[in-house]
């Protein structure tokens, strides 16, 4: 099973190094969608103290566009988490999925409407309460994929604690 984390036109630079903490931790690979709010150069990634960028497989795309003509929803399992979500996180089947694409948009205004409009069915929410406007998207994200993995029964990750042997 493969897990691509989709972010679109990430805004904060250290939610994207959570969730790139997390994509190394679990294998998952990264996109990022131009554009980005902030420079991913070595040099700048270095500074911020990320020591894990060097484990972790990163796809670029020039755009949204250009990311969904290589990786079309209708050919790919695709799903778009949105406060808007038409499903909850836990309810698609992942455990019938190889390769699965989980997008994520912008802190501020999340993934475009005409997007999430066309595929209303791929769409998926974290429940919370009404009166918040949203969850931080790199504990999203982290949500998300330990869910996808719960399907997979933890496949590829360790399973036993080597701590208390």
């Amino acid at each position: 099973m493969k897990i691509n984390i989709v972010m679109v036109e990430p805004e904060i630079p250290q939610n994207t190094g959570n969730i790139a903490r997390t994509c190394a931790a679990t294998g998952a690979k990264l996109h990022l969608v131009h554009p980005l709010g902030f420079d991913i150069s070595e040099k700048a990634v270095r500074r911020a103290g990320l020591d894990y960028w060097d484990k972790l497989e990163i796809e670029e795309h020039k755009s949204l566009l250009d990311f969904l003509n290589k990786y079309p929803p209708e050919h790919n399992n695709m799903f778009f988490a949105t406060t808007k979500g038409k499903n909850i996180y836990s309810e698609p089947k992942y455990e019938n999925m190889d390769n699965i694409f989980l997008l994520f948009g912008k802190e501020t205004k999340g993934l475009p409407e005409n997007l999430l409009k066309k595929y209303i069915d791929k769409t998926i929410r974290i429940p919370m309460r009404e009166t918040l406007r949203s969850l931080n998207l790199s504990n999203s994200v982290s949500i998300v994929v330990y869910e996808v993995f719960r399907h997979h029964n933890f496949c590829g990750l360790e399973e036993i604690s080597k701590y208390f042997d």
